[in-house]
């Protein structure tokens, strides 16, 4: 099996697919890609170097992604050779935040107030549209919290557009957020899906801090997420793994983000359940029957980030002292400021009691 991009995601895939038996085959520029220190073959190359992609092709019976700025046209390209999941198609429209927003409004889910902002001028009927403050986030490659600005005013909003380049953006007015929330999906050939646990995530600065699994919300609320995810999957006629992200604002439910591939949030998939997230992604590649999904305890994940290395680094006794918590480091060599380097898993039969563990122990590293 091949993958496209070596980080951390394409990891777990890898870990999952040898566990399960299979060979993988990473394509990804960097030399010490996270995946590609686990790989049988790790081809360095970039995403559109066509003689990597005819190698990738020929060596592979399939072939999945691990991030959604994998350009499209490398997916038509490897689909002449092999089986790719998910498609082109459903890539191109969750990597560019215009086409997605666009998609949902048509297919009519719930989003927060957006405008799609072409120019500066679109940004003034924009404002007028989403009011202030807003976020304006570029169309393609923003993620973690990059390549988005808070605007105030029609100055700030000319600014921030202006500093990103005049590309194409989406402008994303305030709601009254009360939580956010996440469901991780597995859809296969036959249109069946697999549906994770309702995850509440919180985040700092842009970037998942902690996930809390089952989600504190009502059942009723839960269950629609859980459906409204498989009717974005089913109308996209999505094969494989993939995330929505929700904003819980008045009780309600809107559609934030779509990513085509396992979630960050779905990292407590690893410890908690009976099938995670990356074994379902290796199953639906490879046309097996899709793994159950049950929650066998409630769990908090905590994301380790970069920041965390200085003073002789985190301190991994203090986390491994408490035999309920599981850690998973990502392999990479460099730790920067709001780099994901790993995370950690907490187990209990509460999920406030886990929460409250995960907690202590963010503060211990």
């Amino acid at each position: 099996m091949g993958i496209l991009g070596g980080g951390q995601l394409g990891r777990m895939f890898t870990i999952a697919a040898r566990t399960m038996g299979y060979k993988v085959v990473v394509l990804d520029p960097d030399f010490a890609s996270p995946a590609g220190q686990m790989a049988d073959v790790h081809l360095q190359a970039d995403y559109t170097d066509h003689g990597a992609l005819r190698q990738l092709g020929a060596a592979c019976a399939a072939v999945t992604t691990e991030f959604e700025n994998v350009p499209a046209a490398s997916l038509i390209e490897l689909a002449k050779h092999c089986r790719v999941s998910p498609g082109a198609q459903c890539v191109a429209i969750a990597q560019d935040r215009s086409h997605e927003k666009s998609w949902l409004a048509q297919n009519g889910f719930a989003t927060a107030p957006f405008a799609l902002v072409y120019s500066e001028g679109d940004l003034d009927a924009g404002l007028a549209d989403t009011g202030t403050p807003a976020i304006l986030k570029v169309a393609r490659f923003g993620y973690d919290g990059k390549g988005q600005a808070r605007v105030n005013t029609r100055e700030e909003a000319r600014a921030a557009f202006r500093e990103f380049g005049e590309q194409p953006c989406v402008l994303e007015g305030f709601v009254k957020l009360e939580r956010e929330v996440s469901v991780v999906l597995a859809r296969d050939d036959a249109g069946e899906c697999a549906l994770f646990p309702v995850a509440e995530n919180r985040h700092e600065n842009g970037i998942l801090d902690v996930s809390i699994v089952p989600a504190r919300v009502p059942d009723s609320l839960a269950r629609q997420a859980r459906d409204m995810a498989r009717d974005i999957a089913g109308k996209l006629g999505y094969v494989g793994v993939m995330a929505v992200e929700f904003f819980v604002a008045d009780g309600r439910l809107m559609v934030n983000e779509i990513a085509p591939r396992p979630h960050n949030s779905g990292h407590y998939t690893l410890d908690a359940c009976v099938t995670d997230q990356f074994e379902q992604q290796v199953r639906v590649l490879c046309g097996l029957p899709l793994g159950d999904t049950r929650l066998l305890s409630p769990v908090a994940m905590v994301n380790i980030l970069g920041d965390r290395w200085h003073d002789g680094g985190p301190h991994w006794d203090a986390l491994l002292a408490h035999p309920n918590v599981k850690l998973h480091l990502y392999g990479k060599e460099t730790a920067r400021p709001g780099r994901k380097m790993g995370h950690f898993n907490v187990l209990d039969a509460d999920v406030e009691a886990a929460l409250q563990l995960a907690e202590q122990m963010r503060g211990a590293l």
